[in-house]
């Protein structure tokens, strides 16, 4: 029998997507973007935002794993063009920068 986990977790990863920054920038304005590191696993992030996990939440936001983006990230991005994997946990929406590697 499949979880309640397992199911949201398949239904984010189905959800989740590449968006271009300027797409982005409407969800920026509004407060509601959430940057999350590089390493970290953005579907694992965004189901505890849902299952609403404050330990894991707050240990995160304490080590500076995600944090909601601020209008520094908002001009570095806007310059290098920046490409994001994203996923929609309402009212946030999730993003990690795609680093192409050489």
């Amino acid at each position: 029998m499949v979880d309640s986990d397992e199911l949201l977790r398949a239904k984010l990863n189905a959800e989740t997507g590449r968006i271009a920054w300027a797409e982005l920038q409407r969800h920026f304005a509004r407060g509601s973007v959430i940057s999350v590191a590089p390493g970290m696993d953005l579907v694992e992030v965004a189901l505890s935002i849902a299952r609403d996990d404050k330990p894991s939440i707050e240990a995160w936001l304490a080590a500076k794993r995600i944090k909601r983006a601020d209008s520094e990230d908002a001009l570095d991005w806007h310059e290098r063009g920046a490409q994001f994997w994203a996923v929609v946990t309402a009212p946030w929406v999730l993003v990690q920068e795609i680093v192409e590697e050489m």
